[in-house]
């Protein structure tokens, strides 16, 4: 049995609850209490075929707030509550840690990589890159993994196996809400995880949203806009000399569950199934818009390097 630790809770970030049930189960009353409408209403509706992994469960979690941590932990099935996220060590095989204030990620993460735990770090795994230099190793060594789950979207398994019928790209273009940082990630991180090409330099859009231009080494442009407080969006368009794509990314339960298997298969495995070259090019790119946006000039992504 691999058991699991859940380390969150921060505002506006329910994924302890979304990957707590999809591993463990979920029971209705507990979910619904914890105030969470829009995870209990996609949760519920799913098959009860599509919860669970052999042999792993969710065992213990640990909020920085304990009535959220009970109502977590009766939603999910979830046994034990801890006051100290570092009980958890040497009771635990894995840890997620569930929360995406990257300024935290080092903090939690770094007892349970020292004692030899797999860990996963939710998204974005950090902008330093002294705190980058440190992750590295575990990455390629199979016991990290971090990434936004939108790699995984079910709404790009068409474009996953038709790529070349695009042909030649030449725009890519992504719409989300919130900000870059936060939310940008998730669609650098669709678009990178599909095209082979590589980023080259990336500028900050002077306008009233923060937006980006990144080039890419085989003439293409890609374009993001985090719109900030707006309704709902995750959209990629992506235009190639022969055909064009487009897809809303609204099926929080797919992209999570694979992402969670690919953690799992990482335990199991010892392997990555993420390399650290390609976790790297996602926070680099974000790393050069801070730049750019700051300094007011196009940033070359190989000036940033660990």
């Amino acid at each position: 049995m691999i058991n699991i630790g859940i380390i969150g809770l921060n505002e506006g970030n329910g994924h302890p609850i979304s990957f707590s049930c999809i591993i463990n189960g979920y029971d209705d009353v507990g979910l619904k209490k914890t105030g969470w409408d829009v995870i209990y209403n996609y949760i519920r509706i799913q098959d009860k075929a599509d919860f669970g992994f052999e042999n792993v469960k969710v065992t213990h979690i640990w909020t920085q707030d304990k009535i959220q941590s009970i109502q977590i932990a009766k939603a999910a099935l979830i046994l034990n509550v801890v006051d100290d996220y570092l009980d958890m060590l040497g009771e635990v095989d894995a840890v997620i840690i569930a929360r995406d204030d990257y300024e935290n990620h080092l903090l939690f993460a770094r007892p349970f990589l020292d004692a030899g735990n797999f860990v996963f770090i939710d998204k974005p795994l950090s902008f330093k890159l002294e705190e980058i230099e440190y992750f590295k190793s575990f990455i390629l060594n199979g016991k990290l993994m971090s990434c936004s789950g939108m790699r995984y979207a079910g709404e790009l398994d068409a474009i996953r196996s038709n790529f070349q019928n695009l042909g030649k790209i030449k725009l890519i273009r992504g719409a989300v809400l919130n900000s870059m940082n936060k939310y940008g990630i998730h669609m650098i991180e669709s678009i990178y995880s599909l095209n082979n090409t590589k980023a080259l330099t990336v500028n900050a859009v002077d306008s009233s949203h923060e937006s980006l231009i990144i080039t890419n080494e085989d003439g293409s442009i890609v374009q993001i806009d985090s719109l900030g407080t707006t309704t709902k969006v995750f959209q990629l368009d992506f235009f190639g000399e022969k055909g064009r794509f487009h897809a809303e990314l609204n099926n929080n339960f797919v992209a999570f569950r694979r992402t969670l298997y690919g953690f799992i298969q990482m335990i199991k495995t010892g392997k990555p199934v993420i390399e650290f070259d390609d976790t790297f090019e996602i926070l680099r790119i974000l790393i050069a818009y801070s730049i750019s946006k700051k300094e007011k000039k196009i940033v070359q992504l190989n000036e940033i390097y660990v």
